[in-house]
């Protein structure tokens, strides 16, 4: 092998391991980035509805008498905000793209 060739076979093979960085950089932001999104729609589902059961229990624990009322009806409202707030950063997140 004279050195042109040497040359040229490193230049491919430094070229080939590039776009194998790039190829892997972009593919870890992509995933961060899609494992960050779930984190949130789950977040923002969720927390309304431990909130509501929170809230609700402690109200029944004010009043007179074993009742969860407040417990039940609280938790079915967390549940009706999260699923708007999920439905609300689908619906964003589908304009950005």
């Amino acid at each position: 092998m004279n050195g042109h060739e040497e040359h040229e076979r490193l230049r491919r093979n430094v070229e080939r391991q590039a776009r194998r960085m790039r190829r892997a950089e972009r593919g870890r932001y992509a995933w961060l980035s899609q494992t960050t999104y779930i984190g949130t729609l789950g977040l923002v589902l969720v927390l309304p509805i431990v909130a509501g059961a929170y809230l609700g229990r402690w109200l029944d624990e004010r009043l007179a008498g074993y009742s969860v009322n407040w417990t039940i009806s609280l938790i079915c409202i967390g549940i009706a905000i999260g699923a708007i707030n999920v439905y609300l950063l689908l619906r964003d997140g589908d304009e950005r793209h």
